[in-house]
């Protein structure tokens, strides 16, 4: 930013600023009433586990076979809960004082060091969070009322089919935004992942032309290819191209195109191999298997990353992909290859920016964002209540 008269900085040139999409500039932190993933299902037991989601402070508690989301603040004097013990069934004691909550309804039920008579029991309580087990995830909804099934916020091909997967979370530096755009841009792949591993006998195009469609179906925005060239050549400097001679698998410009498809993928019908869709998931479809990320907002600095890969076989396939799965794809794809995406994602810095034609994908996505009526989710209040209250 160049420097305005009179000191400060001078407003960005037209184009370079997040002006045009106010909903977006706002949303660092995400948006609410929606269903998030936030570990995996085999982690939460009966000890404690904090997470930090869309800057709210959580943590969850497997009490039976339940597992239960509370805002880890002790209303006493701002002790983290997840640092507490279980003393009764069905409660969370805070490891100052004592203070005990119940795990359904987050009410104080119980003050240990004044004793079963306390004046304060039942008069305040922490808030809690509906919890949903899916795909082998904890999914945790951040929003007002009544949740919506967690059906909503899943694509019906997991729900509507047999499949088996592998996947990996972790939580990257970085806004949630910076995660989510790296992975629709159109540009990224051809140049960045040039030198992955998991590229290592795929050639990709050295440049295409694209148009972003919105499917009838699942809220998605698909990048469709219309145009694929393999190389180009720039007068007085040479020839730019990912081709190689040990490569002999070009990318298919979308799933269905391949003379080999899963019958699910194939019948899904998807125009383009790369979706995403609120609040922040992308869906990257092959012909033989369907990676997905989830871009989930921790803070305005923070992202985690859920990825799983899937493919819809079972018996013998299913078996074999998880031993592949294991022994190459979780460090080659959701490793090395999605390292490089968390590189651009916490070294990038904008606005300002400026675009150039690929990013018709990134303005898409910004303009659905907009003309969705999302709620953003403010910043935490003072003692770091829940979205600002």
């Amino acid at each position: 930013r160049t420097a305005a008269p009179g000191g400060g900085a001078a407003p960005s040139p037209a184009g370079q600023d997040w002006s045009a999409w106010p909903v977006y500039n706002d949303a660092a932190l995400g948006f609410r009433d929606f269903w998030y993933p936030v570990e995996w299902a085999r982690k939460i037991g009966s000890k404690p586990v904090p997470v930090t989601l869309l800057g709210e402070k959580i943590v969850l508690v497997r009490d039976g076979g339940t597992v239960r989301a509370l805002h880890d603040r002790c209303p006493h004097r701002g002790v983290p809960l997840s640092l507490g013990r279980r003393q009764f069934d069905g409660t969370i004691s805070c490891p100052y004082h004592g203070w005990t909550f119940d795990l359904e309804d987050g009410r104080l039920c119980a003050v240990l060091t004044d004793g079963p008579e306390s004046p304060i029991c039942g008069k305040l309580s922490v808030r809690t969070y509906p919890v949903r087990e899916r795909l082998g995830l904890i999914w945790v909804y951040v929003g007002d009322g009544d949740p919506p099934p967690v059906e909503r916020d899943i694509p019906a091909e997991l729900t509507e089919n047999a499949f088996v997967m592998g996947g990996r979370t972790d939580i990257r530096k970085g806004n949630w935004r910076f995660a989510a755009e790296n992975g629709f841009d159109e540009g990224h792949a051809k140049y960045l992942h040039n030198t992955a591993l998991w590229r290592l006998f795929k050639v990709m195009p050295a440049w295409n032309k694209t148009r972003i469609v919105e499917s009838d179906t699942g809220g998605w925005l698909i990048r469709v290819q219309d145009e694929v060239h393999w190389e180009a050549e720039f007068p007085g400097y040479g020839t730019w191209t990912n081709k190689r001679w040990w490569k002999r698998m070009p990318l298919p410009d979308h799933p269905g195109k391949s003379a080999d498809v899963n019958p699910v993928i194939e019948g899904m019908d998807i125009p383009g191999f790369v979706s995403i869709r609120l609040p922040g998931l992308l869906r990257v479809a092959y012909p033989h298997f369907i990676h997905y990320e989830w871009y989930v907002p921790v803070d305005a600095d923070h992202v985690r990353y859920v990825q799983i890969m899937v493919r819809f076989e079972d018996g013998l396939k299913a078996k074999a992909f998880k031993a592949k799965y294991f022994a190459w794809i979780r460090w080659l794809f959701h490793g090395q290859f999605t390292g490089q995406d968390a590189w651009m994602v916490d070294v990038m810095d904008a606005p300002p920016e400026k675009l150039y034609r690929p990013d018709l994908s990134l303005t898409a996505w910004r303009r659905h964002i907009e003309k969705s009526g999302l709620k953003v989710q403010p910043a935490p209040g003072p003692g770091g209540r829940p979205g600002g209250r």
